[in-house]
């Protein structure tokens, strides 16, 4: 057991050596236009270590499992095997290396499945470089598979049977935990991604970081998928009815605000419906002291979908999440870029794991300068809840962020706690799910309240959004209005006045708003709307969820499920028209999203 213990060590490191070899090559060889040191170079080996370890346990899989056959079978064959694995390994990593070096200069992002792309017009690919330029590639390819595969071979393979072969399974048994939970990338919440190796505001580096195989092998299974049916109508069409629901114009704006340039602090309150109203008194109060936009809804079911849609402006889509989508997720605009570029100093906090869902390299990648999350507290703290940090204290964390930050800043937040398992601290109703929220009320009311005593509130406009509504007891997407009508309240000294906006609107059209309260362009956001605007004409919202999609109008709404093709509910005098827009909006985002 422990020569065929040793054999798979050395197998494992070798291959962690080879990525790590890769990433110094990649720096080295795109060096144009980016700078950096030796310590840059060792922070990208430090930070992206994480995937390379995941990804060598998932390569070293079948020497693994052929171990475990050796343990009763002493066959050359099982040589072979694994000579021919390794083989196919070597010509796959060298591939995996060039091309995501030789890639990089042209496309500015890591390899992934876009390259396959190009297999279908191979012509066309290769017309873009010289000759000289693909023989060099193809002579490295052979040299380096020959090398890599020599270097596999050399390390000595035990064939000899074990005299106790029961005990040799058993340790080879254990092993298969440590597998599952390397590849996996722990035991918490998350599971391995591209965002968790994002560390600088530097993409150069961030980029370096990530393991290329681990990034094809990620953005295969988050392909497009099923986007491409999405093509309704022609797109002058689409393009003309979706026209009269977006525009970009801020126009004879409505002042909200005393001044055009606050400090801002965004909270997103997680599964916040309006449908918990009644067991959230202190944010009813807090609606008649500002600004409320009473008919928003959200755009989406999960925080993943609800935290772009309200910090990027762009909508979701029925069957994928654009953040676990570093490729297309890092070309969003984001409210903090926009803040960033008129000096404003930009973070984020969050309780939970950064990591999931690719959260981390998102907000990296658009604007978020510091990051604040759960391992930054302590080991008591990060059990409070079963997510992480429990609202109160991040609130406190807040709160002391708000006192020290100097202005001007932008600060995102996302609460936790009104998540299942509902595991809250207070017990105030014997309902788990409203007692969760009204556990957050207490929080925003002593968070708020707190504020208020301090110099920085004259100057701050607070926003509070739920990043999307919740199923609870008979309220769920079969009355769509209820689930997804969500909050939106902005609070603090920045407010003019007390004010109460009836227009239909989206969680995706706070970018467009604020920035036109603030007398900022907003035209990279085109989903996202000023609903303060003259120009906003047509108040309407769309919720998607499950490859179905939700609009709602003045003539009521519609829900219409693409897998079945028909409509799930059809509650609008103009049924049809809204039908017709609502596969066009469709249409035209995930057009969008294509070509990002």
């Amino acid at each position: 057991m422990r020569q065929r213990l040793i054999y798979l060590v050395k197998t494992y490191l070798l291959t962690i050596l080879l990525f790590v070899i890769a990433k110094i090559a990649f720096m080295l060889l795109n060096h144009d236009g980016h700078s950096f040191t030796v310590k840059d170079m060792v922070d990208v080996i430090w930070h992206g270590l994480t995937l390379d370890l995941s990804t060598s346990l998932y390569l070293l899989i079948i020497p693994f499992l052929v171990t475990i056959v050796s343990i009763w079978r002493e066959s050359k064959l099982l040589i072979k095997i694994l000579r021919f694995y390794y083989s196919i390994i070597a010509f796959a990593l060298i591939l995996a290396f060039v091309t995501d070096t030789s890639l990089y200069p042209f496309w500015g992002f890591k390899l992934d499945a876009t390259c396959l792309q190009y297999l279908e017009t191979p012509a066309e690919a290769k017309a873009s470089v010289s000759g000289l330029y693909m023989a060099i590639r193809i002579i490295i390819l052979m040299i380096g598979t020959v090398l890599i595969y020599r270097l596999y071979k050399s390390i000595p393979y035990e064939t000899k049977l074990p005299n106790h072969k029961s005990a040799v399974l058993i340790g080879d048994l254990v092993l298969i935990p440590l597998f599952i939970i390397g590849i996996r990338g722990g035991l918490g919440e998350s599971t391995t991604n591209i965002g968790q190796v994002y560390y600088s505001q530097d993409q150069f580096l961030n980029h370096s970081a990530v393991n290329p195989v681990f990034s094809f092998l990620y953005s295969l299974s988050h392909t497009m998928g099923n986007i491409d049916q999405y093509q309704f109508m022609d797109d002058n069409e689409c393009q003309t009815l979706t026209n009269t629901v977006y525009t970009t114009e801020s126009m004879l704006t409505d002042t909200l605000l005393t001044t055009s340039r606050p400090n801002v602090v965004v909270i997103l309150l997680e599964s916040c419906g309006e449908q918990f109203r009644n067991v959230m008194p202190y944010l009813q109060k807090l609606k008649r002291e500002g600004i409320w936009f009473s008919n928003c809804f959200a755009n989406s079911w999960r925080t993943d979908r609800g935290t772009i849609a309200t910090l990027s402006g762009y909508p979701s889509f029925p069957s994928l999440s654009v953040m676990k989508m570093p490729q297309k997720s890092r070309t969003l605009p984001s409210i903090a870029r926009s803040l960033q570029k008129e000096g404003y100093k930009t973070s984020y906090l969050y309780g939970g794991d950064i990591n999931f869902t690719n959260m981390r390299g998102y907000l990296i990648s658009t604007g978020w300068e510091q990051l604040r999350w759960k391992d930054d507290y302590s080991k008591e703290e990060q059990g409070t809840a079963q997510w992480g940090v429990r609202d109160d204290i991040t609130f406190g964390t807040l709160l002391h962020l708000i006192k020290e930050t100097p202005a001007p800043y932008l600060i995102g937040y996302s609460t936790l706690s009104s998540h299942e398992p509902w595991d809250v601290p207070t017990k105030k109703h014997t309902d788990e799910v409203q007692n969760a929220f009204a556990y957050l009320d207490d929080c925003l009311e002593n968070f708020i309240e707190s504020l208020r005593q301090t110099p920085a509130w004259d100057h701050l406009l607070v926003i509070m959004v739920a990043d999307h509504g919740v199923n609870h007891h008979d309220i769920d997407q079969s009355k769509p209005l209820l689930k997804n009508h969500i909050p939106m309240l902005w609070v603090g000294g920045a407010v003019r006045e007390p004010r109460i906006i009836g227009h239909i609107c989206n969680q995706t059209d706070l970018a467009a708003t604020l920035l036109g309260q603030m007398q900022l362009s907003h035209d990279d956001f085109a989903f996202s709307r000023d609903i303060m605007s003259s120009t906003y004409h047509y108040p309407t919202a769309v919720n998607n969820y499950n490859n179905a999609q939700l609009l709602i109008d003045s003539t009521g709404y519609i829900l219409y499920d693409f897998d079945a093709r028909q409509f799930s509910i059809r509650q609008s005098s103009d049924a049809d028209r809204l039908q017709r827009l609502n596969q066009a909006i469709l249409q035209r985002t995930t057009n969008d999203l294509k070509v990002r």
